[in-house]
């Protein structure tokens, strides 16, 4: 069985690009590609535009054209790899470009529209990159075999060299791309013996390090245009809140400030600053003297509305899954449990706060943006501007991390940045930024939940009877899956179960959070199982594997968690282990982490991972993002709570909102499920069972379940 260990990704030139004949794959139901002109025409050679997957200059560089955000999960070195095995290509030849706006072109297939999200981005691209790959790589062959005058089926192609043995003719690929763009599309084409991948499965570098680290990656925040304004926004203290009055004579007497504009989008509201810098902006933000209409804003506490939702719990929601008849199971049970759980709002904490570069000129609009859902943001740019959606260029930026933050259903920072400008009257590139502040205590939050489980136990302990209740915002309106997924869902052989939902709405804005359901359906459920196996007096591991007998996928993560991490094995004194188990996005991930006793209470030493992704195209990135998801899960499950006090966001920044540093990070084993199926997601799956892992063990050595998150806020301190 194969073993992946976490390291540090390899440090990897991005190659520059140069000048481009572009030979560009269409996907196989786009139809016929034709032969055309570009800038490299300048060079006499002509240039054959179709849909672009992929593009080879004659400087023997290849250039990969991602449909998919990079924000930090290693998307743009898996398409790259994906397209460059069929391709045959040599590692060192390739960069990526991102995709402009084009749904028709770089549609995500799984999710609807242009965007990222959802895990899908290997997953919708998979088959797609492949035939991208293979068909350039096939009109390389038939154009060296129309130049050498020999059979196409005697070419070899390996690492970016087209080559005939018999006559010892070999070319690079930039020396037969104008051969290749003369000659017609293949509609269909061999795909590799995936025995025969040279990359896919291997540690290639990613095509990112090297920028990232030494500085000179572009984010949002770090492009700059000549002429350039930058905003920064007072936005209302209070939800629901809005300007009534301003007064921006101290704010315009700032050195620097340029102007103040009040805005409102519909879905935010309130006065910018644009100045020649940020500085200014903020400072000029912060003289500003507003008058706030509080008359229809939202002034409840946390508390309060916990208190609502339990006792909105007591009756029954919305159906979402039923099997058998619960009822009936319960009134025979000999023992019943139960357990109710409380989950808080929380915030995405990306490193890069939200941000946005917006030109509005004669002819549409252009902006620059870590993008990660086009599909909503263009067409609404396009009606703040009063433009069609085709008039509205997205360039693509790398974007400093997101966790769903930026593909928001709403497009509010977009949308803000084209109000600030278009009510500023300017034709400069106006830069809006978002203070940590800001972004903290009046952007969008994971919501609020609350759940409440009863299971019902035979004589022998085991399940007849499973119940939950949710209750807890909807991300969009008639979204309630994403509320229950992980919990409708279950993979567990419950002959009775229900799964009921009550979707509150309250004025406090939310979203998908990293593994959206699944970051509250996986505690509660996992957790309640150890409360299950504890009452009936089964040990975690072998009570999962008496329900997974139709679960093939799960109970093989599982196994394997348990083997690598000596599930079952004597421990030392005051160390104990912890097991959790949960599928997202089609993909399988078993932790079982390993805790003891510290002076302030427990720590966290070390977690075991196994994944079962399918196949697994970078071993190193789903290993990187395995790690990532523990992080970032872990991070929320310590400490991690957006609270209100009479309405307004008591947090701010990374001070009162702690998120886990690198040295606090346990130590981490990711284990790889040998697979030949197609790709499933990674970016997510990871963060789920984390926290009821931890909360697993600590039960265990405490004897005291934990059913409030953060575990700050029930009195448990967890040390890493």
């Amino acid at each position: 069985m194969n073993t992946f260990q976490i390291t540090n990704a390899s440090r990897r030139d991005v190659l520059k690009a140069g000048a481009a004949l572009t030979l560009a794959v269409a996907l196989p139901r786009m139809g016929h590609a034709q032969a055309t002109s570009s800038a490299s025409a300048a060079k006499g050679a002509d240039l054959w535009e179709a849909n672009a997957f992929v593009r080879i200059a004659p400087d023997n560089s290849v250039t990969v054209i991602a449909k998919h955000l990079e924000m930090g999960q290693g998307t743009n070195t898996g398409l790259a790899t994906i397209l460059a095995e069929e391709l045959d290509a040599d590692w060192s030849q390739i960069r990526v470009e991102g995709a402009p706006v084009n749904a028709k072109l770089y549609g995500n297939k799984l999710l609807g529209g242009q965007g990222t999200g959802g895990s899908t981005s290997i997953a919708s691209s998979y088959d797609l990159m492949r035939n991208a790959g293979a068909k350039a790589r096939a009109m390389l062959v038939a154009a060296a075999a129309k130049e050498w005058h020999v059979p196409a089926s005697e070419i070899t192609v390996s690492k970016g060299v087209v080559a005939h043995a018999a006559s010892k003719k070999s070319a690079k690929f930039g020396e037969l791309v104008a051969g290749a763009a003369q000659l017609p599309v293949p509609t269909e084409v061999k795909l590799k013996d995936p025995n025969s991948f040279t990359l896919i499965g291997k540690h290639m570098p990613r095509l990112d390090s090297h920028a990232k680290s030494t500085g000179t990656a572009i984010f949002t925040q770090d492009f700059k245009l000549p002429e350039m304004l930058t905003a920064v926004v007072a936005h209302p203290p209070l939800f629901g809140g809005k300007v009534k009055d301003f007064d921006a004579s101290k704010a315009k007497a700032i050195k620097g400030v340029v102007e103040v504009v009040k805005f409102d989008t519909g879905v935010t509201t309130g006065v910018a600053v644009l100045a020649n810098d940020f500085w200014s902006a903020k400072k000029g933000r912060d003289a500003l003297k507003i008058e706030w209409d509080d008359s229809a804003a939202f002034k409840k506490s946390t508390a309060e509305i916990m208190t609502e939702y339990k006792e909105l719990a007591k009756t029954p929601g919305k159906s979402m899954h039923k099997e058998g008849d619960v009822d009936a199971a319960f009134a025979s049970a000999a023992k019943t449990i139960d357990a109710e759980y409380e989950f808080p709002y929380l915030a995405h904490a990306a490193m890069e706060p939200m941000n946005c570069v917006v030109q509005i000129g004669d002819d549409g609009v252009d902006v620059w943006n870590g993008e990660q859902f086009q599909a909503l943001d263009a067409p609404a740019i396009a009606r703040v501007a009063g433009v069609s959606p085709a008039k509205v260029k997205i360039n693509v930026l790398y974007a400093g991390g997101s966790f769903g933050r930026r593909a928001n259903p709403m497009a509010d920072y977009p949308m803000e940045a084209t109000a600030i400008a278009k009510a500023a009257n300017t034709k400069s590139p106006v830069k809006l930024v978002w203070t940590r502040e800001e972004d903290m205590r009046g952007g969008f939050y994971r919501p609020m939940y609350f759940h409440k489980i009863k299971a019902g136990l035979d004589a022998q302990g085991n399940i007849v009877a499973w119940q939950h209740r949710i209750v807890g915002q909807q991300v969009m309106a008639g979204a309630d899956q994403m509320s229950t997924e992980g919990a409708a869902n279950l993979p567990y052989a419950i002959p009775n179960i229900s799964v009921d939902l009550h979707s509150t709405k309250n004025p406090v804005p939310v979203q998908w959070w990293r593994s959206v359901g699944s970051t509250h359906t996986a505690f509660a459920t996992e957790c309640f199982l150890d409360d299950v196996a504890r009452a009936a007096g089964k040990d975690p591991v072998e009570l999962r594997r008496s329900l997974l007998a139709k679960h093939p996928r799960h109970l093989a993560a599982l196994n394997l968690a348990a083997e690598k991490s000596g599930w079952g094995k004597a421990m030392p004194n005051g160390k104990v282990r912890g097991l959790a188990l949960h599928e997202s996005f089609n993909t399988v991930v078993a932790q079982v982490v390993e805790v003891s006793r510290a002076a302030s209470g427990f720590k966290v030493e070390r977690v075991v991972c196994a994944v079962d992704c399918g196949l697994a195209v970078n071993p190193n990135i789903v290993a990187m993002q395995m790690e990532s998801g523990i992080g970032y899960g872990l991070s929320a499950a310590l400490t991690g709570e957006i609270s209100l006090k009479e309405g307004r966001v008591e947090q701010g920044n990374f001070n009162n909102y702690a998120v886990l540093r690198m040295k606090q990070m346990p130590k981490i084993e990711v284990h790889i499920v040998p697979s030949t199926a197609s790709p499933t997601g990674v970016g997510e799956p990871g963060t789920p069972p984390i926290a009821p892992a931890v909360a697993n063990a600590v039960a265990t050595l405490s004897g005291k379940p934990i059913r409030v998150l953060p575990f700050a806020a029930a009195n448990v301190s967890v040390n890493t």
